[in-house]
């Protein structure tokens, strides 16, 4: 029969529209409107479009955005000043720096120059702490938008053995400390995989859900999962593929193909998790909006 697709376009369109309401109740009551600023340094074509697909994202549910680009020789210090100023700037209730940064320029110098109060990427060490004490300001996207993922399709993860492969910032990490928390959408047990895991796939065998956030393409094979598991690819690879009009396809850090049969439910590569992203730095950006209040 096959696996339930995880359908993660469909549930960021139902997220935003409830954002989109929650905001026509707020012009109501006079309350500001929320206000993102995106920070994109130099003219890095993929974070191009991911800015400006966040930004159509604001418009859609009628929260204010504008994007500052700068240029790829500016210094850091420079650079950190032009997040100070939007740190005071009342318009903007979260700033989001579009990451990766040029090399001469070290990401956790900037991250930490943020207003804790408007790093809705929840990356801030602050932040980063509050979601590992259980007391989360802001969840960074991914993470944030997997647990939606599995709480609106039937996969509450109480109780269940999730294993998830990477330990970057942006997810493996977050998303464990999120998963650990004695919350609803949480309650699991988490294992974290990483590059010096050995014999990965007696870990992997052993999930309920199944998080891979490796950015290796096709990395994760049908003898690598469990029957009737869960998996969530976070997986953004470019293939090759002469067939396709731009030389290249989209694929996740799974083989979907192989393990179709095998699993419950998985998220396809595009329009699985990379929708969700999106649509829960808007979700941080209205509650940054409430906190201002």
């Amino acid at each position: 029969m096959g696996a339930l697709i995880i359908d993660g376009s469909k549930i960021a369109q139902e997220i935003r529209l409830e954002i989109s309401e929650e905001i026509s109740r707020r012009k109501t009551r006079n309350a500001s409107t929320p206000g993102l600023a995106a920070v994109l340094v130099g003219h890095d074509l993929a974070s191009e479009i991911y800015v400006r697909n966040k930004q159509l994202a604001c418009e859609e549910v009628g929260i204010f955005s504008e994007v500052f680009k700068l240029p790829e020789e500016i210094s850091q210090s420079e650079l950190i000043k032009n997040i100070d100023r939007l740190n005071q700037d009342d318009r903007f209730n979260g700033i989001l720096i579009q990451l990766p940064l040029p090399s001469h320029i070290d990401e956790r110098s900037v991250i930490l120059s943020l207003n804790p109060n408007k790093d809705v990427d929840g990356l801030h060490p602050i932040n980063m702490g509050r979601l590992l004490e259980g007391q989360p300001l802001f969840i960074p996207g991914t993470p944030a938008g997997i647990q939606q993922l599995l709480m609106r399709t039937g996969n509450d993860p109480i109780g269940k053995h999730v294993v998830i492969c990477g330990r970057s910032n942006i997810v493996g990490k977050p998303a464990a400390a999120l998963f650990l928390q004695k919350i609803n959408g949480g309650n699991a047990t988490v294992t974290i995989c990483h590059t010096a895991t050995q014999k990965i796939e007696q870990f992997t065998r052993s999930a309920d859900i199944l998080i891979a956030a490796i950015g290796k393409a096709n990395t994760i094979t049908a003898d690598m999962v469990k029957d009737g598991s869960v998996i969530i690819d976070v997986g953004m690879n470019r293939v090759p593929d002469s067939t396709k009009r731009r030389g290249y396809r989209l694929t996740g850090d799974v083989d979907f193909d192989g393990v179709y049969e095998k699993v419950a439910a998985i998220t396809p590569v595009p329009g699985g998790v990379g929708p969700m992203t999106v649509a829960m730095l808007i979700v941080n950006t209205l509650k940054a909006a409430q906190l201002a209040d």
